[in-house]
């Protein structure tokens, strides 16, 4: 959420900024309503000053033994007047406190500021190319997509998960879920024991303040799945319940910076997305993901968002995955992100490079959505934190992009070497 101060301060700013994301977006009537707020506090202000003074002076009549003011005034019209003025506050604080909701649905329906220093574009054409890894696979003859190499050697199935479920569920089997599996004890392993993050477990089902406080609410409630007649929803990715570990908690300085990770399954209804990657794995309804959160202060985020995308790009590394690094434009990068990395794995059967994980800088845009806070241990001051997010990696498509960039001519897949002593074979 932005800081309705640094609205208040910087209008033409933010409205600038905002317009490099979207021309239609502006805070205008986040600024309406906070200056007739305003208005309206200044008014309650003045009433309550007002009513406070007339009690006072009803009290020393009383105790020096009078009923009247010095212009003739009685008590009782003096405390008939006291009650008028609390029924007219009463009311200018029912209508403040719309004004509240009111002001705060904008706020919270309105996306980050993007860094002033990012590509300004209106779509992922005007991305950037930061630096490309490894050369496009090419093989001396016909390669496989995922989703027939899967098929055929038994390791997915498609219509059975389909049959369980419904379209985009997909049925892991054999050495495809030993594969999955492997997948995922590689990149926790490579996380806390070379990239020192702790191992976090987290609920899967999380409650609204959770999925408002890292932007999925209530902007983008049609992409998630919600249990009927409760106050819970499935995750969309572990950065929820992660991010939300300290939500309305004021952490020291020394605490800082946190690196949290934690491997979920991930759910999502992709709302809106009909015809896009509608084979395979690539945009399923569930998913698991490693995912990679940190917790920082304001001077060190850039560096630890510059960290967090190596630690994601040290997997594809050890992989040995060609992929790239995209720097997302304005109009590409996500509603909570001011900044944000997609690393983008080779796949033959696009011809094309396709996200693999999304590595984000917040800054203190979801720290005020959920009140996560630390104390500055030089000044003393209580500030936001800033979050970081990335994906370290996406499970399904690393198996994807394993299965078509490790395929053999005879329709077999050799496995990576650093994932073999996870899986207990080197060729399915």
């Amino acid at each position: 959420m932005l800081d309705i101060k640094l609205i208040r301060e910087n209008p033409e700013k933010i409205n600038e900024l905002l317009k490099r994301r979207n021309p239609e977006l502006s805070i205008d009537n986040v600024l309406e309503i906070d200056n007739e707020r305003r208005k309206v506090q200044f008014q309650t202000d003045e009433l309550r000053a007002k009513r406070k003074t007339m009690s006072q002076a009803i009290g020393e009549l009383k105790k020096a033994g009078k009923n009247t003011d010095e212009n003739g005034k009685s008590t009782d019209e003096m405390q008939k007047e006291v009650k008028d003025l609390a029924e007219e506050i009463k009311v200018l604080e029912e209508k403040q406190g719309e004004l509240d909701i009111k002001q705060k649905e904008f706020l919270l329906c309105t996306p980050n500021t993007p860094d002033e220093n990012i590509a300004i574009g209106t779509d992922d054409s005007f991305n950037v190319v930061k630096k490309t890894v490894g050369e496009p696979t090419r093989k001396p003859f016909e390669l496989k997509p995922h989703w027939d190499l899967g098929v055929n050697l038994g390791l997915l199935d498609f219509e059975r998960g389909v049959k369980l479920a419904h379209t985009r569920f997909t049925l892991y089997r054999g050495k495809g879920a030993a594969l999955e599996r492997a997948i995922i004890n590689f990149f926790l392993e490579v996380h806390t024991k070379e990239h020192g993050y702790e191992e976090i477990m987290p609920p899967v089902l999380v409650n609204s303040a959770a999925m408002t406080g890292t932007g999925q609410l209530p902007k983008f409630r049609e992409d998630m799945f919600k249990c009927e007649n409760e106050d819970l929803f499935l995750i969309p990715t572990a950065e929820v319940p992660v991010t939300n570990i300290y939500q309305n908690e004021i952490l020291n300085e020394d605490e800082l910076p946190k690196y949290m990770t934690a491997y979920t399954p991930c759910f999502r209804r992709e709302a809106g997305s009909a015809g896009k990657d509608t084979r395979g794995l690539i945009r399923q309804h569930q998913f698991n993901k490693v995912e990679l959160v940190k917790l920082t202060t304001p001077e060190t985020s850039e560096e630890e968002h510059e960290k967090l995308t190596r630690n994601a790009e040290r997997v594809l590394e050890l992989l040995n995955l060609p992929f790239r690094r995209m720097e997302l434009c304005t109009g590409d990068i996500g509603f909570s992100a001011k900044k944000c990395y997609d690393l983008e794995v080779w796949m033959p059967s696009y011809d094309n490079y396709k996200e693999i994980s999304s590595c984000s800088n917040f800054g203190d845009f979801q720290a005020r959505r959920a009140n996560i806070k630390y104390r500055n241990k030089t000044t003393g001051k209580v500030e936001f934190v800033h979050t970081l997010n990335g994906s370290g990696l996406a499970v399904g498509r690393t198996f994807a992009a394993i299965l078509e960039n490790f395929q053999t001519e005879d329709g077999h897949v050799v496995i990576p070497e650093v994932l073999r002593k996870y899986t207990g074979f080197d060729i399915i």
